[in-house]
């Protein structure tokens, strides 16, 4: 499978070099490969993860025409003007994996999201790109965890939100490869429902204030015998 992924931060990064390891051919998207090959927190990454080396770097339109499926792992604030610089064209029947939260960072930190409540990222992306077949996942945790859930011991939570179930399948079969187990993926519904996990946002950074780490996750009891289900941080100290 080919991926692109949109978004060369500490998770757009991490998420790459796990695709890689598991033989996707990946390249990550940027506005400036150049600039953003001789920065030295790419470079360093770059030297320092053995599934970091074959890693391509292109423009983000370029990106997009090369992945069959795209991770936005773009500032969240960013995510509609940099998809829409990656263009509409290259866009239409692709999956979009969409990992970003709505972070706004305006007022200072902690920062607030927008939209909210009555709107989310995913619904924003997914109405500006009809032709996408955007699957919210993986927004409410560290990113080392995306990649290697067994970081949190113990079951602990995974969220899906999406209109496409062809979609929202392929992105399941990933989260197994990346280790999640299947009891642990929860299916919450249309793409809607990311207003629910965007929203998760504040408690997960006040947990970390609490915590004074990032290896903690939510956990959902009960989700599998139809009951209402208890939400629960559970962390690793």
């Amino acid at each position: 499978m080919r991926y692109a992924v949109l978004g060369t931060g500490m998770v757009g990064r991490t998420v790459a070099a796990r695709l890689n390891s598991l033989g996707h051919e990946v390249v990550i998207g940027t506005r400036d490969p150049d600039a953003t090959a001789g920065r030295d927190e790419f470079a360093a990454w770059r030297e320092g993860d053995r599934d970091a080396a074959d890693v391509g770097l292109a423009g983000f339109a370029e990106a997009a025409r090369h992945g069959q499926t795209l991770v936005n792992a773009t500032a969240g604030k960013a995510s509609v003007a940099i998809l829409a610089e990656a263009g509409a064209a290259h866009l239409d029947g692709r999956i979009l994996i969409d990992i970003a939260n709505p972070l706004d960072f305006s007022h200072g930190f902690p920062p607030t999201l927008d939209p909210v409540n009555d709107d989310s990222l995913g619904e924003r992306i997914q109405r500006t790109f009809p032709g996408l077949r955007v699957v919210k996942t993986l927004n409410t945790m560290n990113c080392r965890i995306m990649v290697e859930p067994a970081r949190v011991p113990g079951e602990h939570t995974v969220f899906l939100s999406g209109e496409d179930p062809e979609a929202k399948a392929e992105v399941r079969a990933l989260l197994h490869a990346f280790g999640w187990p299947e009891a642990s993926v929860l299916d919450l519904g249309g793409i809607e429902t990311a207003r629910g996990t965007e929203m998760l946002l504040p408690v997960w950074l006040r947990l970390m204030g609490a915590l004074g780490h990032t290896d903690f996750n939510f956990h959902v009891q009960g989700a599998r015998r139809g009951g209402a289900g208890g939400l629960v941080a559970g962390a690793d100290a």
